[in-house]
């Protein structure tokens, strides 16, 4: 027993019909041509699709799980052969690989891939976007059978319906009876005759159409929406693809995002820095106060709690973590240079000592205050 399709799918023999979904969901997210660039991606994404197909149905996962086929025909009878490359070989030459029955023009849609570009506040809190996909829509003309409408197909007078026809054919073995997929209906079993004209017997058409997609809140660049049966219609009125919809998130002018938390710099001046001061910045909340201590550093952060990105997976926020960033000023007027030259005498500063070897006056002051 062949277990191609199992394989494909990355799934067990005794795999359940939803850890085949899902295993189809997390592979065809990886190997749709739209984001692989590999080569034999699209052969990859098509041995996909089929495996889905087949192992997604119990009648047609039965069959396979039997004979190797989903049709249910015979696999030959195994082992290996001479010239004839073994007894299977010898079973299609001589009776054909014609399906046990005749084939259905129905087959599923493809998935669909569509990019959406959002503002950092919309990742934060969520929205709702109106996207538009041009894609495959049932035809409503012929009500997606592919025929026009009032007509029926009518059966193949070839093989009657069957799908496969039987020639009688000489061999070694005397005369035997060979079985083949019927060139005139192409296996279907019926003819249609006269097919939709909107359509072209497909079924389907192309159209555009504007979907609402909802954004949760918490998404970040490179996370994927998948909206089941939004894809591409399927042949003959098989079953939807699947829509993924990837986001991609805007750069922010003030704020980083990393991970749930939020940064930002703010720059107070020396003086403010020196003495304490308070401040404000304007967070996707609204306007919020900050205490700047006497004495702060450059590069001192402030977390403010609950600020941040929503969990995509949970409840609550990330935080907003502020980055004090103190500016020196670098054009002074003599009169503010005389006045840091007394600062610095004041607090005993030399001219080339670095702060490792002089605290300064507000440090001393904070060092002494919390000794006590």
């Amino acid at each position: 027993m062949s277990s191609d399709y199992y394989e494909a799918l990355g799934v067990s023999l005794n795999a359940s019909t939803e850890e085949i979904k899902k295993a189809y969901r997390k592979k065809a997210r990886k190997l749709h041509p739209d984001v692989n660039d590999a080569e034999d991606a699209e052969e990859q994404f098509k041995l996909l699709g089929t495996a889905y197909e087949v192992l997604a149905d119990p009648q047609k996962r039965q069959n396979y799980d039997a004979t190797g086929d989903p049709e249910g025909r015979p696999a030959g009878f195994g082992g290996g052969g001479g010239g004839f490359g073994g007894f299977s070989d010898i079973f299609e030459t001589f009776f054909g690989g014609g399906s046990a029955g005749p084939a259905s023009r129905t087959r599923r849609g493809q998935d669909a891939l569509l990019r959406v570009r959002i503002d950092l506040r919309d990742a934060v809190f969520g929205t709702t976007k109106e996207v538009e996909v041009e894609t495959a829509v049932g035809c409503s003309v012929c009500d997606s059978s592919g025929m026009q409408p009032g007509t029926r197909p009518t059966t193949c007078p070839d093989c009657h319906g069957q799908g496969q026809i039987q020639r009688p054919m000489r061999s070694i073995l005397g005369t035997v009876v060979q079985t083949q997929t019927c060139p005139r209906c192409t296996g279907f079993g019926n003819i249609i005759e006269d097919p939709c004209k909107e359509c072209d017997g497909q079924g389907r058409v192309r159209e555009r159409r504007t979907l609402k997609v909802k954004i949760p809140a918490g998404v970040d660049r490179g996370n994927r929406i998948h909206l089941a049966g939004e894809g591409e219609a399927g042949v003959a009125g098989g079953p939807p693809g699947d829509l993924f919809i990837e986001v991609d998130v805007r750069t922010h002018a003030v704020f980083t995002r990393r991970g749930n938390d939020l940064h930002a710099t703010v720059t107070i001046p020396m003086a403010s820095a020196a003495l304490g001061t308070t401040t404000t910045i304007e967070t996707f909340d609204g306007t919020e106060e900050i205490e700047v201590k006497p004495g702060t550093q450059s590069g001192e952060v402030i977390t403010l709690r609950g600020k941040g990105v929503a969990h995509l997976r949970g409840t609550g926020r990330g935080d907003l973590k502020v980055h004090l960033k103190v500016e020196t000023p670098t054009k002074l007027s003599d009169k503010q240079r005389e006045l840091l030259k007394m600062l610095a005498e004041e607090r005993g500063e030399k001219p080339g000592e670095s702060s490792t070897e002089h605290k300064g006056m507000f440090k001393k002051f904070r060092e002494a205050w919390e000794s006590l």
